[in-house]
Parts: C-alpha cells; structure tokens; sequence
C-alpha cells in the first residue's frame, strides 16, 4: 500500500522533479484561469519523463519484444482526461460546473472542453444540448508532466492505495482508470472544493497489444496492483 511520506523524510528526485513542474504549471494557468488566450504564461520546463523513455524505457521495450528500431517502440500518443458533471449539473446549484472545470484547469494545465448532452433523459433532468461533462486531451510535454505528477504525488494520497488494476487495458494497449475525488491532485487547495468530483482517465499508446501497453506504463513506474498476491 502507497502511503503518504512520512514527516521529514527526504524527497526523492523523481517528487522533486514532479512538485518542480507543478509549480510551474500553477503560473501557467493563473493567467488563463483569468481569461488570457494562451495557455503557456511561463515555458515549462522541458518534462522529465521525456528523457526516461528515450534513454530507459525504449532501450527495455527493444530488448524484451525485439523491436529493430526506435519507431517501432511503442510510445504514449495522449492522455484523456473526463468528468462527468451529470448530478452536479443538474442539483440546482450554480457554479458547479464552472468550479469543476476551474479545477479540472488547474490538474491538467490545460483548459478543458464542454461536453454537451446528445439527447433528452427526463429521469436525470439532462435535456440535450445540456453541458453535463468536461473532457481535456494532453500531447507531449504536458501528457509526459501531467503523467510524472499523477505517479509521483498523486497515487500515494489515495486513501488505501493499493495499486491500479492491471485488466484496465484494451485490447490496443490503452489504459483506462480513474480517480473518486481531485483532491488527490497537490496542486488543488482542499479548502476550496466544494464538492467531490471524480474522473476517468485514459492513457492513449500506440503499442498493439495488452502486453506492450503494459510493459510500456511499467516502464513509466506506474504502480499496478499485484493480483497474484491474492490468490
């Protein structure tokens, strides 16, 4: 089970790293936050996770399936990260949505999209059209940093954490899981939510099958759980 650090234990260099490019992030989307353009106020630094792949993971991916080059390895594509906001939608109270996606901003440093109803479910109050969902895609240096921080910081503030389960992948490689609340995120200020929102997430590759996806995530030190151990 992932626990929290204990107090005045030494950080490791992969959770200084992570927190070094959260606070980057935070500058970065205040002035979106407040209705600026671009997303980008400061330039991030350039994610670290980007390396380990070139260097690590890639060198690991060729040696156990036998991969003759480095395109052939497979590689993160993108990170998609949803919330359905159906019940907080449509409570009655106002501002949930614009709280969510305030939130839901600052975790993936990028401003997400309204998903909208398409069509009418009379026992939910949900009317088509309705914006009921977020949804934000990552590429690139954010996907890699996005990735880094919900490895490093975010897994071990879940309560009881024991692992993600394994039997998320598809059939193509991708990875499907989520979170119950955002407060497992550092960058959100617990005092200031109002309501508890979870997430789905998933992570786009380009291996070709459950295997390759599996040693690829691994690779990244994303923490499965160990269903052997259970039986």
């Amino acid at each position: 089970m992932a626990e929290k650090d204990k107090k005045g234990a030494k950080p490791t260099e992969a959770e200084i790293a992570a927190r070094r490019a959260a606070k980057a992030k935070k500058v970065e989307v205040t002035d979106e936050v407040g209705g600026a353009e671009e997303t980008v106020a400061v330039p991030a630094p350039k994610a670290r996770l980007i390396a380990h792949y070139r260097e690590k993971v890639t060198v690991d991916l060729k040696q156990k399936f036998g991969f003759k080059n480095d395109n052939a390895v497979p590689r993160l594509e993108k990170i998609v990260i949803s919330m359905g906001l159906g019940k907080a939608v449509t409570s009655g109270e106002k501002g949930k949505l614009e709280q969510a996606e305030k939130e839901l901003t600052i975790i993936a440093g990028q401003k997400p999209q309204r998903c909208k109803a398409k069509k009418s479910v009379a026992n939910f109050k949900v009317r088509e059209g309705m914006e009921t969902g977020l949804k934000v895609t990552l590429r690139g240096n954010r996907m890699y940093e996005f990735l880094d921080r919900m490895i490093t910081l975010a897994f071990p503030r879940v309560k009881d954490f024991r692992g993600t389960d394994p039997k998320g992948f598809d059939n193509d490689g991708n990875y499907n899981f989520g979170f119950n609340e955002q407060s497992v995120f550092p960058e959100i200020d617990t005092s200031s939510i109002t309501f508890q929102q979870g997430m789905n997430i998933t992570i786009v590759t380009t291996a070709k099958n459950k295997a390759e996806g599996t040693e690829l995530l691994k690779g990244f030190g994303f923490p499965f759980r160990d269903d052997s151990k259970n039986h």
